[in-house]
C-alpha cells in the first residue's frame, strides 16, 4: 500500500514540474516579441540612397569626369554623349581637386552608374541624370538651409582679427568689416579701445551643418571713439544692388577702395625720393605704394574699370592695368598671376590677380600705382570722390527700416576692458 501510494506522489510531482515548464516557456515566448522598428529613408539630393549603391569620394590628382563615369561601367561613346548633352548646364573640365563628388550606382552585380552628383560647395551641387539612356539631362541645384541670426561684440586690445577669434567668431567677419569700412576706417591703425557691435546671420543646412556666415546686417565700429554705423539695404530694388550705408543714409562705399590687398601692411609708400640700396643707394622716384603679403593672396581690384592690361614686362613683372574712367587709373605689379584679361569689365573688389615675386622685387607683395589725369600720384593723399548716396525717393523708407536695427545695436553689451594710456 505504501509503494503505491509513493508511485501516486511521484506522478504528482513530474505532473507539476511538466506543467510549470510549459507554463514558463509560454511566458517567455510571449515577452521576446518585439515591435518591428520603422525604417526612416535616407534622403540626399532629392534621392532616396537607399535605392542605390552609393559611393562617396574627392576630385583627385588626374581623375577626369570621363575617367570616373568609365571605372563604374559607363562606356566611352555614352561618356562623349553625357558630356555633350549637358556642356550648357555644367562644362565637365571644371572639376577641381579637392571637391566631393558622388555616384549613384545600379544596386546589383554589375554597379553601373546612374546619376553622377558634384558638389562645388557645402550648398551648390549639380546633377548628372543619364539613368534613363533616352534623355540625358543636368541640373543645379542647392541643399536646404536655414538663417540664424546672431550678435555679437567685441573690443580691440591689439588687432581686429585677434578679437574675432577671442570672441569664437568665424574670420569671415573680420573680413567683411573690413569691406564695409574699407574708405572710412584705416584698419591698418586701429587703437586699443576700438570697438564693434553687430548683427549677423549664419548659414546651416538642414538646421544642423553650419556653413558659415551669410551676411553681416547692420554693425557699429568705434574708432578713436567715433562711431561707424553700417547698414545693409537694398538701394536697387531693379538690380538688386545691396550696399551699406551709414544712420544718415550716406553711402560707406568710396569710389576706390583703400588698399588693393585685405589685411596687409604697406613696406614702402610713395616716394619721389627714395634711395634704393639694390642700385646703391641713389634716389630713384617711388611712384607707387606697396602692401606686402603672401604669396598667393588675392589682388582686388580698388575700384569698377576695364582690364587695359594684363601682361608681363621687365622689373614690373605680371601686372594688371584698369581704366576706370577719363581720369582715373591704376595699376597692381609683381603679380604671381592674373585672374584677368585685357578687355574685361571688372567691379570693385574682385580678384584681379594673385602677391607674387615676378619682376625686379626683394619680397612678395603689390606695388599699387594710381594714375590721375595720365600722371601717377599718391592715392593715399588724393581726395578721392565718395559713391552716390542712398536716393532721395528711398530716403524715408531707409530711416524706417534702420531704426530698429539701430537699437538693437545700441542694446548691445560688452565688457569694458582696461586701457594702459602708456602703451598708446
Amino acid at each position: 500500500m505504501f509503494i503505491k501510494m509513493q508511485k501516486i506522489a511521484w506522478l504528482v510531482i513530474l505532473f507539476i514540474g511538466f506543467y510549470s515548464c510549459n507554463k514558463t516557456e509560454e511566458s517567455n515566448t510571449t515577452t521576446v516579441i518585439k515591435q518591428e522598428e520603422k525604417v526612416v529613408p535616407n534622403y540626399e539630393f532629392g534621392f532616396n540612397l537607399d535605392e542605390f549603391d552609393v559611393l562617396v569620394d574627392t576630385i583627385r590628382s588626374g581623375d577626369s569626369f570621363g575617367k570616373l563615369l568609365f571605372e563604374n561601367h559607363i562606356g566611352y561613346g555614352k561618356i562623349e554623349e553625357i558630356v555633350q548633352a549637358t556642356k550648357d548646364t555644367f562644362d565637365v573640365k571644371r572639376l577641381k581637386i579637392g571637391k566631393r563628388y558622388t555616384i549613384l550606382r545600379s544596386k546589383d552585380s554589375i554597379q553601373k552608374a546612374k546619376y553622377f552628383i558634384y558638389q562645388d560647395g557645402k550648398i551648390d551641387y549639380t546633377v548628372f541624370d543619364f539613368a534613363n539612356d533616352t534623355l540625358i539631362k543636368a541640373y543645379n541645384e542647392k541643399k536646404p538651409t536655414t538663417l540664424v541670426e546672431r550678435t555679437a561684440s567685441g573690443v580691440i586690445t591689439s588687432s581686429l582679427s585677434e578679437s574675432i577669434d577671442d570672441a569664437g567668431l568665424n574670420i569671415y567677419i573680420a573680413h567683411e568689416m573690413a569691406d564695409i569700412y574699407a574708405w572710412s576706417i584705416d584698419f591698418f591703425r586701429l587703437q586699443k579701445g576700438d570697438s564693434y557691435k553687430l548683427s549677423f546671420t549664419e548659414l546651416y543646412i538642414e538646421d544642423s551643418i553650419y556653413v558659415g556666415v551669410d551676411k553681416i546686417k547692420s554693425v557699429v565700429f568705434t574708432h578713436n571713439k567715433t562711431p561707424f554705423y553700417a547698414f545693409d539695404y537694398k538701394s536697387d530694388v531693379v538690380e538688386g544692388i545691396m550696399d551699406y550705408y551709414d544712420e544718415t543714409g550716406k553711402t560707406l562705399r568710396s569710389q576706390f577702395l583703400k588698399a588693393p590687398v585685405t589685411y596687409s601692411r604697406i613696406s614702402s609708400r610713395y616716394n619721389l625720393k627714395r634711395r634704393i640700396k639694390y642700385y646703391g643707394n641713389r634716389i630713384r622716384a617711388h611712384k607707387g605704394t606697396d602692401f606686402a603679403a603672401a604669396i598667393g593672396t588675392p589682388i582686388l581690384a580698388t575700384a569698377s574699370g576695364t582690364v587695359i592690361e594684363s601682361t608681363r614686362r621687365g622689373g614690373n613683372g605680371k601686372y594688371v592695368k584698369i581704366r576706370h574712367n577719363s581720369t582715373y587709373s591704376t595699376q597692381y605689379l609683381h603679380m604671381s598671376r592674373q585672374n584677368v584679361r585685357k578687355g574685361q569689365v571688372v567691379k570693385q573688389g574682385d580678384i584681379i590677380g594673385y602677391i607674387g615675386m615676378t619682376g625686379n622685387t626683394g619680397g612678395p607683395h603689390v606695388c599699387y600705382r594710381f594714375w590721375k589725369n595720365g600722371r601717377q600720384v599718391d592715392p593715399l593723399r588724393e581726395k578721392l570722390p565718395s559713391a552716390k548716396p542712398i536716393k532721395e525717393e528711398l530716403k524715408a523708407d531707409y530711416l524706417e527700416y534702420i531704426q530698429p536695427l539701430k537699437e538693437q545695436l545700441d542694446a548691445i553689451e560688452y565688457e569694458p576692458i582696461e586701457i594702459n594710456k602708456s602703451n598708446n
